[in-house]
């Protein structure tokens, strides 16, 4: 194929664009994601190179998920990932689920909007790089799958999230149509022919290319994608002690019962994803240990399998044995790995209710959600999917021992409940069938050390039978979310509390002063408590003059936001009584050196005197503020520091002066808002002054929101930070 296909429209020309970007790229295996309306997460749209099942993981990810396809557009740029190393230190949720060696691309899909994220994968063996040429062509490959999208969208025939990705076969990338699967001639073969006749169905070539096959030792076969036999040797036949037709088109782990452990599955997997040669060594009962020896390609996977101990190649290097048996699925248990990882970096009670919605609820193909926590007795409904807001209110807030529905029993035992349609659930609970109209349910007990948490609840709009495996797997997950959701409302409580503090210690509002227009803004720090020791404060001193205060306490915790408030106590004391500039600084230094305390404090004291048309200003070791003049003159104000508070008890702060015009504008701020790694502090505050040059004035608080925005604080933040800004306006006189 060297283009898409003429008069090809919609998912045609899509697929086939998709197929050829695979092709071209050499990729072993090709994802094309795409943005779901909410925008909250990415589905699964288009495979080529694997089955379904293999990534069901990754059928939905969300957009704020740590993952390359997520971050790919997340960030507008290509991802690239040249070996599982670099996977595991860059992605480490990621790599626990792809534990093989391999490269990876992800790369944006954009147009006139954001439509998804293309994934390529290659096997470990090529160039741990990727040149400008191969960059260039994937950019513009995800140029023209935008374009498609954007004439699907147009056409009303844009793929819709929830449904089974397209799969499309090898031979589309490769463009090579290959020969008809052997299954198909086997499917309608009523009795145990020849292997060789059986499998291959054709004469000459064919029948010759069997015969060699034949006399090899041994034995060989062939499984597509998807893990199913498509070809057996008799000699195959013999050593897996099966006729042909009991195999074809069969999965080896379920057709062999001495197969049927997840670690066969792994390496089926891992032949698949990698397209690296696999080994792995079987028992077959009583005591025959066999050898089977994958060798992948594009279009399936060819076996050769012999007798373990007798004479044969050397093993490619990635080997595991197979022979400690697991009690779920391999694809299950990848499935659980990543969710247990996911669960692990929620946060609060809502990322774990979104966690729970995004990927367990399709994972196992639910269409309901219904989770609830232990509050006073009472089961309180925190988040739900798929319900009406009237079946929740007749929900939430049941007793614990509560027969209403079988959650009060699955919390009283610990164990689980399934039921497969409404007639099971209405011979145990008869009105728990009309709350809602739903088919089937899973409560799920979260309980954690013996107490009980909360339930979890998932539904299904149909009749739905939940095999002993799914029920292995959500019962393992209800006791990971049990946990996750403990540590999550913990982590909430402590949440609101420090926001409660952080808030009373804070001015609740900036007072009016006449003659200035005043904002001020307070971020904690990303990581920690949302908690911190920087302050501002603004306070009228009599009819004609005002006082401004910002300040910093080291670190951002409880002890800096209690000190915090000692200090501005104590600022606004001294500067209650119409004290100069320094005599406040030194009152309040000498209050920190008598607590004796080891947290250090710098802080910036501004006196407005509008009569005499002044400001006098002190520094305690604090950044110098930023002055813009009414001509438009922005530049930090040259003022020279005293010692941080706390220090020496008989310090002296210098008093600078400077004129009070109409317009005179006024940045105060903590070093937060410009502490950039690698970047000098000198260049920094440079930078804030040609920012606050460029803003407009109209708006302080739009100003400050630009301020924050190009300083880069309102992201990723290390510290806390504090802005106060202050504007002397010429209409309204003191």
């Amino acid at each position: 194929m060297t283009g898409v296909r003429d008069g090809a429209t919609g998912v045609d020309a899509l697929d086939a664009a998709f197929a050829e970007t695979v092709r071209r790229t050499g990729a072993s295996i090709g994802a094309l994601y795409l943005l779901a309306p909410n925008e909250r997460h990415l589905f699964l749209d288009v495979l080529c190179g694997a089955p379904t099942r293999v990534a069901a993981p990754w059928a939905r990810i969300p957009v704020n998920a740590p993952a390359p396809v997520a971050e790919a557009l997340r960030e507008d740029r290509i991802v690239w990932i040249g070996s599982h190393e670099e996977m595991a230190r860059s992605y480490p949720r990621t790599a626990a689920v792809l534990p093989y060696p391999l490269a990876m691309a992800a790369a944006p899909v954009t147009g006139v909007r954001r439509w998804g994220a293309l994934l390529l994968m290659w096997p470990a063996g090529r160039p741990p790089y990727m040149t400008q040429r191969e960059r260039g062509h994937i950019t513009a490959s995800c140029g023209r799958l935008a374009r498609l999208l954007e004439e699907s969208s147009e056409g009303g025939s844009f793929p819709a999230p929830g449904g089974l990705p397209r799969v499309l076969a090898a031979e589309t990338a490769t463009g090579d149509p290959g020969p008809a699967p052997a299954t198909e001639t086997a499917a309608g073969d009523p009795g145990p022919a020849p292997a060789a006749e059986t499998a291959v169905g054709a004469a000459g070539p064919a029948l010759a290319a069997a015969d060699f096959i034949e006399r090899l030792p041994g034995g060989s076969c062939a499984l597509d994608l998807e893990g199913r036999f498509t070809y057996l040797s008799s000699g195959a036949c013999a050593l897996l002690g099966r006729d042909p037709g009991q195999l074809l088109g069969t999965l080896p782990w379920q057709s062999l019962r001495w197969l049927d452990d997840p670690g066969v599955e792994d390496r089926y997997r891992a032949a698949v994803i990698s397209r690296e040669p696999v080994v792995f060594t079987a028992c077959r009962p009583p005591d025959s240990w066999l050898d089977f020896h994958l060798y992948p390609d594009a279009s399936g996977i060819s076996v050769r399998i012999v007798p373990s101990g007798a004479p044969y190649p050397p093993a490619p290097a990635f080997r595991r044995s197979a022979r400690t048996a697991l009690p779920a699925r391999a694809g299950r248990l990848y499935q659980l790995t990543h969710l247990a990882a996911a669960l692990t970096e929620v946060v609060g009670v809502r990322d774990v209710i979104d966690l729970v919605a995004d990927q367990i609820m399709p994972a196992f193909d639910a269409q309901g959600l219904v989770l609830s926590m232990v509050d006073a007795g009472r089961l309180r409904i925190t988040g739900y999917r798929g319900y009406a807001p009237e079946a929740i209110e007749r929900l939430n807030g049941l007793a614990l021992d509560t027969r209403y529905t079988p959650a009060g029993q699955v919390l009283d035992t610990g164990l689980p409940a399934f039921f497969s349609d409404p007639e099971e659930m209405r011979r145990a609970y008869p009105e728990a069938t009309d709350v809602s109209d739903k088919q089937a349910w899973a409560f799920l007990p979260l309980v954690v050390a013996g107490r009980p948490v909360g339930c979890c609840v998932l539904s299904y709009d149909r009749p739905h039978t939940f095999p002993a495996e799914d029920r292995a797997v959500l019962t393992s997950l209800a006791g990971l979310v049990a946990h996750a959701l403990d540590r999550a409302r913990l982590y909430d409580t402590k949440h609101d509390l420090a926001h409660a503090l952080q808030q009373a210690l804070l001015p609740r509002a900036l007072p009016a002063v006449p003659g200035l227009r005043v904002a001020a803004r307070y971020l904690p720090a990303t990581r920690g408590m949302d908690i911190g020791g920087d302050f501002y404060d603004l306070m009228p001193l009599g009819a004609t003059g005002a006082a401004a205060v910002i300040g910093d306490v080291q670190g951002h915790d409880v002890a800096a936001a209690a000190l915090m408030g000692q200090v501005r106590t104590a600022v606004r004391a001294h500067a209650a009584l119409g004290t100069t500039p320094d005599r406040v600084l030194r009152g309040a230094n000498r209050l920190l050196t008598d607590l004796g305390g080891d947290l250090f404090v710098s802080c910036l004291y501004a006196r407005l005197d509008f009569a005499a048309r002044r400001v006098a200003l002190a520094s305690a070791g604090h950044p110098p503020p930023v002055l813009r003049l009414p001509g438009g003159e922005t530049r930090p104000l040259d003022l020279p520091p005293g010692p941080l508070l706390g220090i020496d008890p008989d310090a002296r702060f210098p008093v600078t002066e400077i004129p009070l015009t109409p317009g005179l504008m006024l940045a105060f701020y903590t070093d937060g808002l410009i502490e950039t790694p690698g970047v000098d502090l000198d260049d920094s505050i440079t930078d804030l002054a040609r920012h606050l040059a460029d803003a407009d004035d109209g708006d302080l608080d739009a100003l400050i929101d630009t301020l924050v925005a190009q300083s880069g604080a309102g992201r990723q933040r290390t510290d806390d930070v504090a802005l106060l800004v202050l504007r002397h306006t010429a209409d309204e006189p003191a």
